[in-house]
């Protein structure tokens, strides 16, 4: 009797990480573009049934012959969450809850296919015309492919789409005007296909009114095992959902009890204008490295308005005062496009400093672009709707939102401030619990609107818009909790292990060069290291 055939040997990692993101960035064109990774930058996603098919069986394929393991710690948690990212899109791509459902995803993807080649000045300005000339040209035949593959959604998804397309039209008309006369523009083939890529939004906003309004779904709710998959597959945690949703519960308690303990924080006159943004970015900067809280790396933000070409069409899109650098050839100096309402003193320091534009979001990118994992570096880079892989979110959302406490630690914030960032606390807390039971089928968005209301004190417009983000991206609201919480709770783990020997800065620095990974797995390794010395 012959002996069974010997199993076969298990690929290289290396080579097999490099198809890996190399069909990343093949099949997510727009998504490169924001990366920095320019060989795509003329295309646009395929989502027709050959396109999905191909994309769809290529990551069936990498899936099935990923390496178990390797040595190498760095390459060992890219594998891991290579084959989460592979089993969510697996399950994504076969969903009604994405590109064969959600309408959004089509219009987000267009217009931001072109506005992301001008918001940085990555290449020649000429280079970056022919690939929105190219985009532009391909806009119609990629609305057509949405309009075949959703023929049913939720009406509030159909809403948001139309709100969009609004904005792209706005951005194709006066926006794509405007963008010809700030830059010099002398190519006539970029409003001639800016025209054309209009036309084919006015006949996806058709398909909106006429076929997508008229037979909506009201079904939101991904499922408990979609939910689970995101939450073991992306942020490889541990815990049930209901065990995440009763300690974000609790939290919530919390937060409201010391809000009503406290005393109210009096009205702020609204502050604005790029001195004020930039006065305060140099002062937290100061503090941070005054108090050794971490290596502040070189790489200063500029705050500037908004470009004209972009200020009709940002309200109704996904538009971004801070996206991240790209994490390939990151520019010297980063541009924060300050928003055009005036904004209280709070909000400046709060969301558009420390959490956005300094020690949160942007320090974080720096030392992500540099890790050793090639994941880490790409994960929370922001894309037209979401970041560009999901197990990115809990170090770039929860770090943001624990820096915050971080530079309340050392006397940042005022009275005032501090209290709206326990607002905000109460806000993290139950977009938490909103996100769990939404995707359980447990709240529908009127009741997860009125939820935020009532115990976020959220305006009601916000509120729905807050619903229905959540209801689009399963998993995704709790990475801010789930992170910001992992986070001090390793800080403490490790400040007990090591007494007066532990220092702030290394530990932080420490856990900066992990990159944008679940900080569960930064966590596991920090501990391994600790043991291991």
């Amino acid at each position: 009797m012959s002996p069974p055939p010997s199993p076969a040997p298990s690929p290289a990692p290396g080579p097999w990480l490099d198809r890996f993101i190399e069909s990343y960035h093949r099949h997510r064109p727009v998504n490169a573009t924001f990366i920095g990774v320019h060989h795509h930058d003329y295309r646009l996603p395929d989502f027709s049934d050959a396109g999905s098919g191909d994309t769809l069986a290529e990551m069936r394929h990498l899936l099935a012959t990923a390496p178990e393991s390797t040595d190498d710690a760095a390459q060992a948690i890219d594998l891991r969450l290579a084959r989460g990212f592979l089993a969510i899109q697996i399950w994504e791509f076969q969903s009604d809850h994405f590109h064969r459902g959600n309408p959004c995803l089509y219009t987000g993807e267009a217009v931001f296919g072109v506005m992301a080649l001008f918001l940085t000045p990555f290449a020649p300005i000429a280079e970056r015309v022919e690939a929105a000339i190219a985009r532009l040209e391909a806009t119609p035949n990629f609305l057509e492919q949405g309009i075949a593959n959703i023929r049913r959604a939720p009406t509030a998804w159909t809403e948001r789409a139309l709100r969009e397309c609004r904005g792209a039209l706005e951005f194709l008309t006066n926006g794509i005007a405007a963008l010809i006369r700030a830059e010099g523009i002398r190519e006539p083939r970029l409003s001639e296909a800016a025209q054309r890529a209009a036309t084919g939004f006015q006949a996806y906003r058709r398909h909106l009114e006429a076929h997508l309004s008229a037979n909506p779904i009201e079904r939101i709710a991904a499922g408990e095992a979609a939910l689970g998959r995101y939450l073991r597959d992306g942020h490889c945690l541990a815990e049930d959902p209901d065990a995440i949703a009763a300690h974000a519960s609790d939290e919530l308690a919390a937060a409201e009890a010391r809000l009503a303990a406290g005393p109210l924080a009096p009205e702020q006159t609204p502050r604005h204008g790029q001195p004020r943004y930039q006065a305060l970015w140099a002062e937290a900067r100061q503090v941070a490295e005054t108090n050794g809280l971490l290596t502040w790396p070189d790489s200063p933000i500029r705050y500037v308005e908004r470009p004209e070409w972009a200020r009709g069409a940002a309200p109704d899109l996904y538009f971004l005062p801070y996206r991240s650098p790209a994490s390939v050839n990151q520019p010297s100096v980063h541009d924060y496009l300050i928003p055009p309402d005036d904004q209280p003193e709070s909000a400046i320091k709060l969301n558009h400093v420390i959490h956005h534009g300094g020690i949160g979001h942007h320090v974080q990118n720096w030392h992500a672009a540099r890790a050793a994992s090639r994941v880490g570096r790409i994960a929370a880079v922001d894309c037209a709707s979401r970041i560009a892989m999901f197990c990115g979110g809990t170090m770039a959302e929860g770090w943001a939102c624990y820096a915050t406490d971080l530079m309340d630690e050392v006397g940042f914030l005022s009275p005032a401030e501090r209290r709206d960032e326990l607002q905000t606390r109460a806000r993290m807390c139950a977009r938490a619990v909103v996100d769990i039971r939404l995707h359980q089928g447990r709240l529908t968005l009127d009741q997860a609107a009125e939820y935020y209301q009532r115990r976020a004190g959220m305006p009601p417009d916000a509120a729905i818009n807050e619903a229905v983000k959540n209801s689009m991206f399963p998993g995704a609201a709790v990475m801010y909790l789930v992170g910001r919480d992992a986070i001090h709770a390793l800080r403490r783990e490790l400040s007990g292990r090591l007494g007066s020997r532990f220092d702030l800065r290394a530990f932080h620095d420490g856990f900066l060069s992990y990159g944008s990974v679940p900080v569960t797995l930064i966590a596991e390794a920090m501990k391994r290291r600790h043991d291991a010395q």
